[in-house]
């Protein structure tokens, strides 16, 4: 029983209004957990007619159903190993699928469409990353560069701490971190704030309440299991491509007429 198996078909269902709501239930789940649902209302600013009318909206048949769904989502959560192969391979195999699904199964269109219409300007686009990301953002950058963009993508500090300099308005800035929480990538953020830039930030983090994701202007929720070997975090990023070729889809589907003659061949 998991929170996103159930609410994943509804999403597109939301309101505007409706979106902020499963926003805030995601990043506080712990919190919300054991709450009754004048406590959650409360916490969302809502009424409890409105709550419950949106949690029956995600496909709930009340709050009872969701709070115990929001228990069980938890406590896998918290059970998870360090090596998820002490499960049979084809379990494993579901729970990968599931992860990949998930962070698709959440993406918004407004925003999708949002940085595909930044996508048409032509901005300078940086990629931050570190770690395990770090080396599949290489073929981000290739196909960011193939499709026309200028793409810079420092690799290490001093050459981040040099690329920062080149940030202005007109600049897309994706930052790639699972936990959100990068002391390097927050103080970025900050001091772009500092300094009254206003690129777009576009974050790619951990399904929970973070510092980047507060700092950015779109966050988009990274579902994968953590696994570490040899004290490596080799844990699977294959939802950070998803995510950067439906943003780059969404743009070609978009505006690949005007920029590049495309054409989308139907069979």
């Amino acid at each position: 029983m998991n929170f996103f198996d159930i609410v994943g078909p509804h999403l597109k269902e939301l309101s505007g209004n409706e979106h902020k709501l499963f926003d805030f239930v995601v990043k506080n789940m712990d919190e919300i957990n054991g709450k009754s649902i004048r406590e959650v209302a409360s916490l969302c600013f809502v009424s409890t007619a409105t709550f419950l009318r949106f949690v029956r909206k995600l496909g709930f048949s009340g709050f009872s159903e969701f709070t115990t769904v929001i228990k069980f989502t938890l406590i896998n959560h918290n059970e998870q190993t360090s090596n998820p192969f002490t499960v049979p391979q084809t379990n494993y195999r579901n729970e990968y699928t599931k992860n990949v699904e998930e962070t698709i199964r959440v993406l918004k269109d407004d925003q999708l469409k949002r940085i595909a219409d930044k996508l048409a300007d032509h901005p300078d686009i940086f990629l931050f990353s570190k770690d395990t990301t770090k080396h599949l953002t290489e073929y981000i950058k290739y196909l960011y560069a193939m499709s026309g963009f200028n793409v810079i993508f420092p690799q290490d500090k001093d050459y981040r701490r040099l690329a920062e300099q080149q940030i202005n308005d007109n600049s897309l800035v994706f930052i790639m971190s699972f936990n959100g929480e990068n002391a390097e990538f927050v103080q970025l953020i900050n001091k772009l704030i500092r300094q009254g830039i206003s690129p777009m930030v576009v974050s790619i983090t951990g399904a929970d309440n973070n510092t980047i994701q507060n700092l950015s202007d779109i966050n988009f929720y990274l579902f994968t299991d953590e696994i570490t070997v040899n004290d490596t975090d080799i844990g699977s990023r294959i939802s950070v491509i998803a995510i950067m070729e439906l943003i780059l889809y969404q743009y070609i589907e978009s505006y690949g007429g005007r920029d590049f003659n495309f054409k989308q061949i139907k069979h």
